[in-house]
């Protein structure tokens, strides 16, 4: 009997260790105590005599040279979004009358081969909008300083903003939405994907809206999950926004920076025949399609300004212009999707389903905070206006 109780104990042990080594393995221990806190938090529940709003918005870091490419295959990944993703989207509206819309996040060592003007034109017939990605590091031999950092931002308001492509707030100032390459904002992953404490304080000091980088799965990822927060900057340390202040209804703005994530948490995920305990973080991709059971649970996280739960927030992310994101974003998983979406979530009583840009979920999270009510489509332009798209 003690050989069983000691063969018990031991694989006790065994799963535990081996479980931890996964934890650790997937840097998952950064957000993972927070996931399951909140399992036993009470959660804001919609009120049920309204309708629940579904606002979804797709940040694509869209970068055409992603992996090793030459530049006949970087010009055929631009052109096959100009081909396909017209015609996917314009099967498709929302509540609003909106077609699924991309937010494309380009980063500048892109602008070449006519890339930005080609996905330009797909944003001037209303399939998206254009916000700043940048790549950067402190590693020689072109290491980024704080200064330098500032001028390249710089740079890109300029040469992007002469193609009218940013948003500007009431007094006429160009407002951009940001994402960091590599998962790496605020120096949170080490000199090699950034190196700059003060990152915060220059975006905010440069314009920048909000981040749409998180959720990551890296070291990088806030302890805070599944919420729309403030961050604010210490600009002698890396990863300020670890901890913030949740935007909500009827406080102003506390902090440097607004963040903006999408779904992150665990769920089980068919693979191939068998069901398997997974990390859900928002990614669109052939490995990892936008499934019914994704959607739902990107439903239930409830990601909301804290006092409005019945605007319910889906930022999801993908690396759009690679091939192996091709059938999530561009085919026929994609034109799935949006079909349950529409046919599930969009009935105009129980729930109505909208499609934004990044610069729209922005100005709907703005109006929440602010305290406006109904249809939160009609705040897709709250502060920020909509791109010109004229030149000069």
């Amino acid at each position: 009997m003690k050989i069983f109780t000691y063969l018990f104990i031991t694989g006790i042990i065994s799963l535990l260790c081996g479980g931890i080594w996964i934890i650790y393995r997937r840097k998952m221990h950064y957000w993972i105590f927070s996931y399951l806190l909140s399992l036993l938090s009470k959660k804001e529940k919609p009120d049920p005599s309204k309708p629940v709003d579904i606002i979804l918005c797709i940040a694509n870091h869209f970068e055409p040279g992603y992996g090793e490419v030459n530049e006949e295959r970087e010009i055929k990944r631009v052109n096959t979004w100009l081909e396909k993703y017209p015609l996917l989207a314009s099967r498709h509206r929302d509540y609003d009358g909106k077609p699924p819309r991309h937010t494309f996040f380009f980063p500048p060592h892109y602008n070449r081969l006519g890339n930005l003007e080609k996905i330009l034109k797909l944003c001037k017939e209303g399939f998206g909008e254009i916000e700043v990605h940048i790549h950067h590091n402190r590693i020689p031999p072109y290491p980024d300083t704080s200064e330098s950092f500032i001028g390249k931002i710089k740079k890109i308001l300029e040469e992007y903003s002469k193609l009218g492509i940013f948003g500007r707030d009431r007094e006429g100032n160009i407002k951009y939405g940001f994402v960091h390459g590599d998962w790496a904002l605020d120096n949170s992953r080490g000199e090699k994907f950034c190196g700059i404490n003060d990152e915060l304080t220059i975006l905010k000091e440069t314009g920048c809206y909000a981040d749409f980088t998180f959720p990551a799965l890296f070291e990088s990822q806030p302890v805070m999950i599944n919420r729309i927060f403030y961050a604010k900057d210490d600009p002698l340390r890396p990863k300020s926004y670890n901890r913030g202040e949740e935007v909500e209804v009827g406080k102003e703005k506390r902090g440097d920076i607004m963040i903006i994530q999408g779904p992150l948490g665990l769920m089980l995920k068919k693979r191939g025949r068998f069901w398997k305990p997974s990390i859900e973080w928002g990614d669109l991709s052939n490995s990892d399609p936008p499934t019914p059971e994704r959607i739902k649970y990107w439903i239930r996280r409830g990601i909301h300004v804290k006092g409005c739960p019945n605007w319910v927030i889906i930022k999801l992310h993908t690396h759009g212009a690679w091939e192996g994101c091709w059938e999530a974003v561009l085919g026929k998983t994609a034109d799935r999707m949006f079909h349950y979406l529409e046919e599930n979530y969009n009935d105009g009583k129980r729930y109505r389903l909208h499609y934004v840009t990044a610069r729209e979920l922005y100005n709907i999270i703005k109006a929440a905070e602010k305290g406006e009510k109904g249809n939160p489509g009609d705040y897709r332009d709250y502060l920020l206006s909509p791109p010109s798209y004229e030149k000069g």
